[in-house]
């Protein structure tokens, strides 16, 4: 594998305002569970290995099952989640990969049964946020 930049070394500024925003990020309404599952979903997506390892570690540590963890590919068909987070799941699916289809308002009606606007602009940034860092990481192939 051919050797590529380190975003970190050569740009340490861009770093220091990324991590600026997972510090407020962690100040929003929205749970640590539910910012979780939103990273992990959208690494998946993304195929960001980097970003699965660490998040998924992460969300162990604070108290995330292993079950829920390996169903969240397959959340639609699964118990395990609550409507909330399913609506949040479907709406992080229709962001990330939001050159596709754009966001339905099927999918954003329902979001707005579970959160405030308030919690849906956070999820915007959060699921912004991540799909940033997956895009450092998998273009450089970033390994843990």
């Amino acid at each position: 594998m051919k050797k590529r930049v380190k975003v970190s070394k050569l740009e340490p500024k861009s770093y220091e305002v990324l991590f600026a925003m997972e510090e407020y990020l962690a100040t929003t309404d929205l749970s640590h569970q539910l910012r979780e599952l939103i990273k992990i979903r959208a690494s998946q997506i993304n195929k960001c290995s980097y970003c699965l390892e660490m998040h998924t570690k992460d969300a162990r540590e604070n108290g995330e099952t292993e079950q829920r963890i390996y169903a969240l590919s397959a959340w639609e068909e699964s118990p395990l989640f609550t409507d909330a987070e399913k609506s949040a799941l479907h709406f992080t699916e229709q962001v990330t990969e939001i050159s596709k289809l754009g966001v339905s308002d099927e999918v954003y009606e329902n979001l707005e049964k579970h959160f405030t606007e308030n919690q849906i602009a956070q999820m915007i940034i959060t699921i912004g946020q991540i799909n940033f860092w997956n895009r450092i990481a998998v273009s450089t192939r970033l390994v843990h």
